[in-house]
């Protein structure tokens, strides 16, 4: 079947914009989609454009620039990743780009609208060497964007920022580079500098607050992809589990992780992979991942896969030759203890940090038990980092940090580690656990998304007698 569908184009040109309608011929063959079916859509997007609008104040615009395109060495780019909020407003996924978003419908020469968004013209030189762009006509078709415009154009573009009560905006990017490409993001952002240059109607504040206030709280659409996220994390876990082994290294751990993520649809690990071994354990953010793995290691997994935007965030702990030993039974256990008095105090209507309490609260009565402190301070010497942070887009997501509600995705993942040399007996050194789940606040409790992947001590070392796919 063909359909006929009516779309309003705009190209402002200079002072001039002109209004063009087009006639767009749709094929709606039975060609079966070869790409992702569970993308989200542009009602998504609009829902959430509409929502930012309903905080702002009257006669305001927001502005939002896309993600720098980053430069690894030389001409190697970084892959290509959209800045959350611009995605979670638009589903760009393009650089080169700004939107802005109207409180009002505001007129313009011959066309009214309440949102523009500003994006890379169609270049086919380009596209052969990089890949399909929307262009204006795809924006609107595919993203549902009122109105699109070719970057270019917002140089010149007629809008007057100062008749706006308030100019919404993140702190500008000053370190974009300059292409030299007519309407890239310097270009973009130069401009938009020019244009409002010494305003006291720009702020700078707000803007971060509303966006906090819309993402930390998840839809049904972003759950269900999250739960994929996880999955594919947790199925990694429990792949390392069966294939680890002493004489290992940590960069082959890795390996399995991030094949199991590509192999079930990651686009990419949400951050770089935590494979921490023996003394590395005790490094929190440890991603070297080049240490030979001996028998009497533990082994601290952080990682997490991102399937279209959303990443999970799972922490296991594994003893390389698959037994714990007595002393690290003790300090997983207490970790496990502590982890477990943190799920259960993330409930709607505690306050964001009461999961961290409640889990310093176990960690440091139990490390005063055991000797390994004297005083209860003492235990920011051991677990020196917060218990919970947001997830979505981003690992550490925007949020608040005020009451739970449902529909907020945290996680809670208490930790101890102690490393060679610590105020202790040496029995203890180099042990470092951390136990993490991403936990949903839903009115009936917290739901653990991630508990797929086992966490006692006793599943844990049935799971790691199993074979694995790769012996």
């Amino acid at each position: 079947m063909r359909v006929i569908i009516l779309i309003i184009l705009v190209f402002p040109l200079l002072a001039l914009s002109q209004e063009i309608q087009i006639n767009l011929k749709i094929d709606t063959s039975t060609t079966p989609n070869q790409y992702d079916t569970d993308l989200l859509t542009p009602e998504f997007h609009k829902k959430n454009r509409e929502a930012l609008r309903q905080l702002m104040p009257n006669n305001s615009v927001a502005v939002f620039f896309s993600s720098p395109i980053k430069n690894r060495s030389n001409d190697v780019d970084y892959e290509y990743h959209q800045d959350p909020n611009f995605y979670y407003l638009t589903g760009l996924k393009e650089p080169h780009a700004v939107v802005l978003i109207f409180k009002e419908t505001q007129e313009f020469n011959d066309f009214k609208t309440n949102e523009i968004l500003f994006l890379q013209k169609k270049d086919q030189k380009n596209e052969l060497w990089t890949g399909k762009r929307l262009g204006v006509k795809g924006a609107i078709l595919d993203l549902g964007i009122n109105t699109a415009i070719e970057n270019d154009k917002f140089l010149n573009f007629n809008s007057d920022f100062k008749n706006f009560a308030e100019v919404l905006i993140y702190e500008l990017n000053e370190t974009v580079k300059n292409t030299s490409e007519k309407g890239d993001l310097y270009g973009l952002i130069q401009s938009f500098k020019l244009k409002t240059e010494k305003q006291p109607n720009v702020n700078k504040t707000n803007l971060p607050i509303y966006m906090a206030t819309l993402r930390q709280v998840k839809s049904n659409e972003e759950i269900a992809l999250m739960r994929k996220a996880i999955t594919m994390t947790c199925d990694a876990q429990i792949e390392l589990m069966k294939a680890l082994k002493p004489e290992m290294t940590e960069y082959q751990s890795e390996a399995i992780v991030e094949y199991v993520f590509k192999k079930n649809g990651a686009e990419y690990p949400g951050f770089p992979s935590i494979l921490g071994g023996g003394e590395n354990s005790c490094i929190i953010h440890y991603t070297s991942n080049r240490k030979k793995l001996s028998g009497k290691d533990l082994l601290v997994s952080d990682i997490g896969a991102e399937y279209h935007g959303y990443t999970a965030d799972v922490t296991r702990t594994l003893p390389v030759d698959g037994h714990f030993s007595e002393e690290e039974k003790i300090i997983y256990n207490l970790v496990l203890t502590a982890q477990q008095a943190g799920i259960d105090s993330s409930k709607t209507g505690n306050k964001f940090w009461e999961p961290h309490q409640a889990a310093t609260k176990i960690i440091t009565e139990g490390l005063l038990e055991l000797g390994i402190i004297e005083k209860s301070y003492h235990v920011q010497r051991y677990f020196m980092h917060g218990t919970s942070h947001y997830l979505g887009l981003d690992v550490h997501d925007a949020g608040l940090f005020g009451t739970l509600q449902p529909g907020n995705v945290i996680t809670v993942e208490p930790g101890i580690y102690i490393p060679e040399g610590s105020e202790c007996d040496p029995k203890w050194w180099n042990i470092g656990v951390r136990i993490e789940d991403d936990i949903l606040i839903t009115p009936f409790g917290p739901e653990n998304l991630s508990e797929k992947a086992p966490r006692t001590i006793e599943e844990i070392e049935a799971l790691m007698k199993e074979t694995s796919q790769f012996e």
